[in-house]
């Protein structure tokens, strides 16, 4: 009976990947010989060809598209027995309280790889405001905060310094009233900074919404009721920047700051590393 070998797998999923043996074999720190002979086995196991071969690029064929939904499965329930059967010391559960405002895109991928990994860690998520997660942070009750804040404090360190924009109803015209009409909860990180930038501009304001709920905020904005302001590149897909704003002030940028990363724990200096990594991915 003819096998798979999850370490051909492995490497021909690699190739699927990135397009190509060379950057294949740098993923998977081998030289590219070893991964085109992986694959040269594989297609000998298989009795197919798997990747067509043009020059310096490669492509998958019928056989290889065909093949390449298996391998994946494949290589990852290996790697969830091998995690569950031989990761079973690190057990426990981590804290990690994150704003609600940059949640999305990142935080969902880490908590699933970080799963993967140590399958018998319970990462419990808590979303809260900056100032509360430093209160948290400070009592001990919270393992690990992400925070949205201006400069950084001693024991943190800046992932990455996002612009803050201005943010509206798609196609709205909220922008041009005046009073300009904000939305913002009660004790967002943004509200003070925002409202003394428009001080300084000399443009009156008026708070339409004073309420502890984001969903408020975000259903009053999408009504074109009001303005708000979010990081860029983490308003939710009902809700625009808005990038020629007239006369409205630039509000500077914020950094995404972690805190937590300097610890003995192993686990926890895991999990903040995938963070930094999801992050300096974005």
């Amino acid at each position: 009976m003819r096998n798979l070998d999850v370490t051909t797998l492995r490497s021909f999923i690699a190739v699927a990947d990135t397009g190509g043996v060379t950057r294949a074999a740098g993923q998977l720190n081998l030289t590219q010989s070893a991964v085109s002979m992986q694959v040269k086995r594989l297609e000998d196991i298989l009795g197919q060809t798997l990747l067509e071969r043009a020059n310096r690029s490669v492509a998958l064929t019928a056989s290889g598209r065909q093949l390449l939904g298996y391998a994946r499965r494949i290589v990852e329930t290996n790697d969830d027995a091998i995690s569950r059967l031989t990761d079973q010391v690190f057990e426990g559960e981590i804290v990690l309280g994150v704003p609600h405002d940059v949640i999305y895109p990142v935080i969902p991928y880490v908590l699933k790889r970080f799963h993967a990994q140590y399958p018998r860690m319970k990462v419990n998520l808590q979303s809260s405001y900056t100032n509360a997660l430093k209160r948290q942070y400070a009592r001990g009750e919270i393992n690990v905060i992400l925070t949205t804040e201006a400069g950084v404090d001693a024991g943190g360190e800046t992932l990455a310094e996002v612009p803050q924009r201005w943010i509206g109803a798609p196609g709205g015209s909220a922008w041009k009233g005046r009073p300009l009409r904000l939305a913002y909860c009660r004790y967002c990180k943004f509200r003070d900074g925002v409202i003394a930038r428009l001080d300084e501009a000399g443009i009156e304001w008026e708070m339409a919404v004073d309420s502890d709920s984001d969903r408020t905020i975000e259903a009053t904005v999408s009504a074109d009721l009001a303005l708000t302001s979010m990081l860029e590149g983490h308003a939710p897909p009902h809700l625009e920047c808005i990038n020629s704003a007239g006369g409205l002030p630039d509000l500077g940028m914020q950094k995404i700051n972690l805190y937590g990363g300097q610890t003995r724990d192993e686990i926890q200096r895991e999990l903040c590393a995938m963070i930094r990594e999801g992050f300096a991915a974005g």
